[in-house]
């Protein structure tokens, strides 16, 4: 798992929030269990954890304790867009966790190949899991995916004791069929149609035609 360790430092909640943020610090709590810590943190050591597509677990050191976190909520400016208040939850294996981690996908689809475009349509998935279990990313596999078809929910590749909290029946990726080979099929269709209905008027016609 990729890890972003950082220290926190013990906050004096006698201090308001708007001092501390006027000297570069971010508030934040830790908790979950038995743990609850007030501290602060400076946006260069927590950035990693925030500013980023990946799912990484942090690891704060607050009063000389170790403690491992994932990200639960973090409120910003609706200004500035600065980081006003961070809440990290505390994990341990063994108690059950939800997070959201990111979906990839492994072989190549023979839709895409025939000239198809990948589209994604869901970069994330939240999943309940013991912390023990945890990955940095899930697999579905797009080989056998042809054109005009989808991957689901049901075909992501969970670890054990993974639980994906969303219905398996929603899609996660297709293979869009170009505009160029829609229209080429749709101009085969007409051309088959076409060429049926000439052969059937043709045999029509002799079926019509009197003996000699």
């Amino acid at each position: 798992m990729n890890t972003v360790s950082f220290i926190g430092q013990t906050r004096d909640t006698k201090i308001k929030a708007s001092t501390l943020r006027r000297t570069g610090q971010i508030p934040a709590v830790l908790y979950g269990g038995k743990t609850l810590e007030h501290f602060t943190v400076v946006k260069n050591d927590v950035k990693h954890l925030i500013y980023t597509p990946d799912f990484k677990l942090g690891e704060v050191e607050v009063g000389g304790k170790k403690h491992r976190c994932i990200i639960k909520d973090i409120q910003f400016h609706p200004v500035t867009e600065d980081i006003q208040h961070i809440d990290f939850l505390a994990i341990e294996d063994g108690r059950m966790v939800k997070v959201n981690i990111p979906i990839r996908f492994k072989g190549v689809s023979p839709g895409v190949k025939g000239g198809g475009s990948l589209i994604q349509s869901m970069r994330k998935i939240k999943v309940k899991v013991d912390p023990k279990n945890l990955v940095d990313e899930l697999l579905v596999d797009i080989s056998e995916l042809e054109l005009g078809f989808s991957v689901k929910v049901k075909d992501i590749e969970i670890t054990e004791g993974m639980e994906l909290m969303a219905n398996e029946s929603i899609p996660v990726a297709s293979v869009e069929v170009p505009r160029a080979l829609k229209s080429l099929t749709a101009e085969e269709e007409a051309a088959a149609a076409a060429e049926e209905g000439a052969t059937e008027g043709a045999e029509a016609e002799g079926a019509e035609k009197p003996a000699e």
